[in-house]
């Protein structure tokens, strides 16, 4: 399994140079293994037109990524790209969103609802609720969908 992600990891920074040379930017790729997925992150001066203003420039970017390692192995991946450590901060920000909610639910005993989310955003703010003995669930329909975070 972690060959396969590594190779995984190889085929798409293989795919995202050769991205950053038809665009003519400068970065630096690091490839990883984190738990059950490939990680590949791209660092370098100026890349925050990647990220774009909410993500969504990398979020295609990782979709495009992720058809690469498809066509290559045959197999579909669940890779996460990240920009100029833009996903990082983002989690470390869902997670502090998600502390300071439990720490509301679990002093209110209420329901609290948060914004609408991307499937990622979702996950980041279920497994820190989950973290803290919690439960969320999500609500609504894409691209409106949110977590609910529930009084124990």
């Amino acid at each position: 399994m972690h060959d396969r992600l590594e190779h995984e990891g190889d085929v798409a920074a293989d795919y995202l140079e050769e991205l950053l040379d038809i665009a003519d930017l400068d970065g630096d790729l690091d490839m990883d293994v984190e738990g059950d997925r490939a990680a590949v992150s791209i660092v370098g001066a100026d890349l925050t037109h990647l990220v774009g203003e909410r993500g969504e420039v990398l979020d295609a970017l990782q979709e495009l990524t992720r058809l690469a390692v498809y066509r290559e192995t045959g197999e579909r991946s669940r890779l996460m790209l990240d920009i100029s450590g833009h996903r990082a901060e983002l989690r470390r920000q869902l997670e502090e969103l998600a502390g300071t909610t439990v720490a509301q639910v679990k002093q209110s005993g209420e329901k609290v609802a948060l914004r609408a989310m991307s499937p990622f955003e979702r996950k980041v703010v279920h497994d820190a609720v989950a973290a803290a003995g919690l439960v969320s669930e999500s609500e609504g329909v894409e691209p409106r969908r949110y977590v609910v975070v529930l009084p124990a």
